[in-house]
């Protein structure tokens, strides 16, 4: 539709999740048309994200150094996890600001259709993690979709042989949808309200 350089940005825009045509094309000409946007300092993030950014060697977090800073943070309870499909979820349930334990990141959920299965997720490491005994309580946290809601019944029948109480955040958030999506008093109301499994 555009000459050159400008349908190139929008194309690649467009190639970014959740980004469509149209929103693509207002952040291309968003660019073009406020001079004080720092294109430069874009590039240079850009550039720099996949060689300082990597994933936390005990939870699976995005981490800049090789733990991350809900990891490192001693005031944290070390005795309850909350497993989460993605990186993304860690943040949307730390906005609530009702969670004080600790995460593991999963990277995805078990879906046969495109896939996934449970040795192509972070469970192997979520059990090295349970085997010293220290955790008490494991809060599963997948989106409540056939995806996530998979990936928590695996879970809860694997975790059944521990002596850990396991959980499941409660209704609250919508089926089919996902946790990086929800607002803050809906996570914060499905936290309070999570049923044992």
């Amino acid at each position: 539709m555009y000459d050159g350089i400008v349908q190139e940005l929008i194309d690649e825009f467009g190639r970014l999740p959740g980004i469509g045509p149209k929103s693509a094309q207002r952040i291309t000409f968003h660019i073009l048309q406020t001079p004080t946007f720092d294109v430069a300092r874009l590039a240079e993030l850009l550039g720099e994200i996949r060689t300082r950014v990597r994933f936390c060697e005990i939870c699976g977090n995005v981490a800049e150094q090789e733990r991350c800073a809900i990891c490192r943070d001693p005031r944290r309870i070390q005795t309850l996890i909350c497993v989460v499909e993605d990186a993304k979820d860690v943040a949307a349930i730390e906005r609530t600001r009702e969670f004080r334990g600790l995460y593991h990141v999963l990277g995805g959920a078990i879906s046969p259709i495109a896939g996934v299965g449970p040795d192509d997720l972070r469970i192997a490491q979520l059990m090295t993690r349970l085997a010293d005994g220290t955790v008490q309580e494991v809060i599963l946290a997948t989106n409540p979709n056939l995806e996530g809601e998979a990936t928590a019944s695996y879970l809860s029948r694997l975790l059944t042989t521990m002596q850990i109480t396991v959980s499941r955040l409660a209704s609250g958030l919508p089926v089919g949808g996902d946790l990086e999506y929800a607002d803050e008093v809906t996570l914060g109301r499905a936290f309070e309200g999570r049923r044992i499994l």
